[in-house]
């Protein structure tokens, strides 16, 4: 995996071939990053990466100047590997090692941003339970966004929140809003 753009712009991380991920490919990456620098000013978000794996998302965002970051994983060797990444690259990114449906229905905090890349053979249901949980908990501040990644399987536009998608390869980004009033 490399980051796009940025302070480390070009540069490629290897995560140990071990760790159970799927890291979103450089081609959605890009794609999806060119929408959010239409939409938002990076360095004032305050992004959740959840399922966040290899960091791959969360490292974008530290290297295009976000600096409130928190990624979320159960996994110990993916924690491991985020927080040693992030310390070698002076990137402020706060690991948490935890199931997500549990952080998302016990975080306090608020966001601009939640990214979810859950593992792409998960039920409908437990997709739409991500989008619940954040919706329920009010976990995105004002002009927040929910983006969720899965398969071109799965379809998410039921949910009452979801806006838009955009498809890249087999990967598909379901984006999700708070409801105008």
């Amino acid at each position: 995996m490399r980051i796009i753009s940025g302070k480390y712009k070009g540069k490629r991380l290897v995560a140990p071939k071990k760790l159970p991920v799927r890291p979103t490919t450089d081609m959605a990456k890009e794609a999806l990053f060119n929408i959010l620098n239409n939409r938002f000013y990076f360095d004032e978000l305050k992004v959740l990466d959840l399922f966040s794996g290899t960091g791959n998302i969360s490292f974008e965002f530290a290297s295009r100047g976000t600096e409130k970051i928190t990624a979320v994983d159960a996994h110990q060797g993916c924690v491991r590997y985020i927080s040693k990444t992030a310390q070698a690259l002076d990137f402020t990114i706060k690991t948490v090692k935890s199931d997500v449906f549990t952080f998302l229905k016990n975080t306090p905090e608020k966001f601009d941003l939640v990214f979810a890349d859950p593992p792409y053979d998960f039920e409908t249901g437990q997709f739409l339970n991500i989008a619940n949980l954040v919706f329920e908990n009010k976990l995105l501040l004002e002009d927040g966004l929910l983006i969720i990644e899965h398969s071109d399987q799965t379809s998410l536009s039921e949910h009452p929140q979801f806006s838009e998608q955009r498809k890249y390869g087999g990967s598909i980004f379901s984006f999700f809003e708070l409801e105008e009033k």
